[in-house]
């Protein structure tokens, strides 16, 4: 057996393993795994003051201008993570023929509920008024974000406080994707998450599932059958039961071959047989958030 088979192997069965107790601690090893031949990178590009407000953005190398673009953000329980560790992502969506801007936001202890979400919101932002610049279409902008940070892109894309500090709407959007996203969470139980949310007075309107109005983009929620992290039935199914309840399309899907972690891991090439993640974030995009013919999201 070829060394990079037997590695990427060992890789996964890691992933599929400790997908659901670890959460994302396994994912910075899927970069080793991962070709680079699909996308142009733009680095440390500031889209703040702090430290951790930079990005970097992913183009195809073959992309048809203007591209969808697509804001990433990692989950680590809002108190770890770094873009860098994500470049997985980044060449996933380029492949595709997606524009990915993957930023790094700021994390407890340094700030707590809601400043991540406020950074995410810049992030946001940036994509729209750079647009030209990087290639990008200002009118086909997604938020997509995997476990604390589909939590952020579901608090950007539902609650109008954030992007409005931005001078934007949440109509900007064309849509927004949450992998194994927390949308329900109180009372908060994991002890790391906590002070995050300054439990146990955690604010109500901190919950996504708090914000979903008939105006609302619509959603592709997908999520671990069994996650044993982030309970699949009451986050991503009570989010998407109240979002058609509003009249909001979204397409709600469960993948029994993966955990917490290896839902993400599923977009990294040599792991995609995992689950059609990548197809359908694909699908999700180049049918305008399911509005073109032949995408129904009511499932």
């Amino acid at each position: 057996m070829p060394a990079f088979t037997k590695t990427a192997l060992i890789v996964i069965s890691a992933l599929v393993v400790m997908g659901g107790l670890t959460a994302c601690a396994p994912i910075k090893v899927l970069n080793a795994v991962t070709t680079s031949n699909t996308y142009s990178k733009r680095s440390d590009v500031a889209f703040g003051d702090d430290p951790r407000q930079k990005l970097d953005v992913y183009t195809p190398k073959d992309r048809q201008a203007p591209a969808p673009i697509v804001i990433f953000i990692y989950g680590g329980s809002w108190n770890a993570g770094d873009r860098r560790d994500y470049a997985f992502v980044g060449e996933a969506l380029a492949s595709r023929g997606m524009i990915a801007v993957i930023p790094d936001y700021r994390l407890y202890p340094q700030v707590r509920y809601p400043s991540f979400v406020e950074d995410g919101a810049a992030a946001v932002a940036w994509a729209i008024r750079e647009s030209k610049n990087i290639g990008g279409d200002p009118g086909q902008v997604y938020v997509m974000g995997h476990s604390a940070g589909a939590y952020n892109a579901a608090m950007i894309a539902l609650d109008k406080r954030w992007l409005g500090k931005m001078s934007l709407s949440p109509s900007v959007l064309r849509g927004w994707i949450g992998l194994a996203g927390p949308y329900d969470f109180l009372p908060i139980e994991n002890p790391d998450v906590k002070p995050v949310f300054f439990h146990p007075d955690s604010p109500p309107d901190s919950q996504p599932i708090r914000h979903v109005t008939g105006k609302a983009p619509p959603a592709l929620l997908m999520a671990a059958s069994k996650d044993e992290l982030v309970d699949p039935k009451r986050n991503t199914g009570g989010l998407a039961e109240k979002m058609r309840a509003a009249g909001v399309p979204v397409r709600e899907l469960y993948f029994n071959n993966v955990g917490h972690a290896s839902l993400i891991a599923s977009l990294a090439w040599p792991f995609r047989q995992l689950a059609p993640t990548l197809e359908e974030i694909e699908r999700f995009v180049k049918t305008d958030g399911g509005r073109r013919s032949g995408a129904s999201l009511k499932q």
